[in-house]
């Protein structure tokens, strides 16, 4: 996100589709080069948290705790920084993107103080997913 390019834009729901309840120490995601990814409505894409902080573009991404898969409900642009709040609760950032599994769905992934699975936080499908902009400007 570039603040001098920038401006203000929606935030963007959803709702989750799928648990996931598993954990990774050595997963080996790849960060995109991208700090922001366009998502259309109704595309599906996999959430998941890690305590890793790096946002170099290829930044290995190994301890991670999956949430589950969500269903954009309306079109926008996610950012490096973007809250993510599963209902009313702040689940961290957006640290950035994997897409190894592209075109079918990227891994967007949320920092978070600790890593923690969609059974860690008691999620159910249908309950609502959000990315709100961030409240100060991620470099």
């Amino acid at each position: 996100m570039n603040p001098e390019e920038d401006g203000p834009k929606r935030a963007l729901h959803g709702t989750l589709v799928k648990v996931l309840v598993h954990r990774r120490e050595e997963r080996g995601m790849s960060l995109e080069p991208h700090a922001s990814r366009c998502v259309r409505r109704g595309e599906v894409h996999e959430l998941l948290t890690t305590d890793h902080r790096d946002t170099a573009p290829g930044a290995r991404i190994d301890r991670v705790a999956f949430l589950g898969f969500a269903e954009i409900g309306c079109a926008g642009v996610i950012d490096r920084g973007d809250e993510f709040r599963i209902g009313e609760r702040l689940v961290g950032t957006v640290l950035g993107f994997d897409a190894c599994h592209f075109p079918n769905h990227y891994n967007i992934i949320v920092h978070a103080p600790v890593p923690v699975t969609g059974a860690d936080l008691d999620l159910l499908p249908e309950m609502p997913v959000g990315f709100h902009p961030a409240r100060v400007p991620v470099r």
